[in-house]
């Protein structure tokens, strides 16, 4: 189907929980294919050699799974990207971490990633000169990667006061530094007004855009449900119809999927419709049709019956002979992806991982 909109749409594995499994990862490449998603960014908060321990290279076992994802994407012509989060490299600014840096950098490069984001979000920002440290880090990052898009995440990556309540007090002319100093060919994430952000209006993304000196690219932190409230509901419903008018806004939307990877396509699905028919989208209409399409008609007809109880009210609102219910509904559909990531949230197979900050 040809694409009539100018927007780079991706999702990005970044959420702390359970996470998908390498079959889980595999199997999106032909469906964001099939939605005219552009690229998947492999982030996983729960990836030590990732965050933590990140000078250090993954085991041989985990780099032949990563080698095997870049190729299942590759042959669907899906970029690839990889989130490193050099955690708290600032708090020890010394030569020998940015060596390390670098070395790890290069390690990625033997991945082939289209993609490198440098992340900082989830850390300590109430450092002196905190900008200019994470701008030299993103500069030395880019020069020795190989891959043909960076893109940058500040520690405050939105107006939410929540930020700083949990990363500490940012510091004066934080944003305005990037403004003035990061290279203009890195783009920076932004996850609206709000860490969760339900809508994006063009006034605040206009803003964002002064501020930054670039246009936001879009980290868009809906379905994911890995905090302490959002961890007990499953987010199905498509997207908000604000989103209809973000196309020509934005240096590209990435979506933070759910713990849940099948049940996350159901509102995946509806941003592409969003951006192709911005006066017409209809997010209800969006959410009968996709179920139906991905789900069959039965299973769509029992979603949209309990989306309040799935969504709205959630897990832990629900009552013991509620939940009896539930189970028992979505136990008919045997063998059924979507039933069964239903069926393991009910019992509690999703549980908060309380190394998630923000809500």
């Amino acid at each position: 189907m040809y694409k009539n909109h100018s927007t780079s749409c991706g999702i990005i594995e970044g959420f702390f929980g359970r996470t998908w499994s390498w079959e889980d990862r595999k199997n999106y490449a032909q469906f964001l294919a099939q939605h005219q998603y552009d690229f998947y960014i492999y982030a996983p908060k729960s990836d030590k050699n990732l965050r933590r321990e990140w000078q250090t290279d993954w085991p041989e076992e985990t780099k032949v799974h990563l080698r095997e994802l870049r190729e299942v994407y590759r042959d669907q012509q899906i970029s690839f990207g990889i989130g490193l989060s050099p955690h708290e490299i600032y708090l020890d600014n010394s030569h020998d971490q940015r060596n390390q840096l670098v070395t790890r950098i290069k390690e990625i490069n033997q991945l082939e990633p289209d993609i490198l984001c440098i992340l900082f979000d989830d850390m300590r920002g109430d450092i002196p000169h905190l900008a200019q440290i994470q701008i030299d880090i993103a500069h030395q990052a880019a020069d020795a990667s190989t891959a043909k898009k960076i893109i940058f995440c500040p520690t405050y990556y939105s107006f939410d006061p929540v930020l700083e309540k949990v990363f500490g007090q940012m510091p004066e002319h934080y944003w305005q530094s990037f403004s003035r100093h990061l290279d203009k060919s890195i783009d920076m994430f932004w996850t609206g007004e709000k860490v969760c952000s339900s809508n994006y209006p063009t006034s605040h993304l206009d803003t964002v855009a002064e501020l930054l000196g670039r246009k936001p690219f879009l980290w868009d932190n809906y379905p994911v449900n890995d905090s302490a409230v959002k961890s007990n509901l499953l987010q199905l419903r498509a997207f908000d119809q604000s989103h209809r008018l973000l196309n020509g806004k934005l240096a590209g939307h990435a979506v933070n999927p759910m713990n849940q990877p099948w049940l996350s396509q159901l509102p995946l699905a509806s941003l592409p419709l969003a951006y192709e028919n911005p006066h017409t989208y209809n997010p209800t209409l969006a959410f009968t049709q996709i179920t139906t399409t991905l789900c069959g008609e039965k299973l769509a007809q029992q979603l949209e019956q309990d989306l309040h109880l799935l969504q709205d009210q959630g897990l832990k609102k629900l009552t013991d002979n509620e939940k009896i219910e539930l189970r028992a509904r979505y136990q008919q559909f045997t063998n059924n992806h979507y039933a069964q990531e239903i069926i393991d949230w009910l019992d509690g197979k999703y549980e908060f991982d309380p190394a998630c900050l923000t809500d």
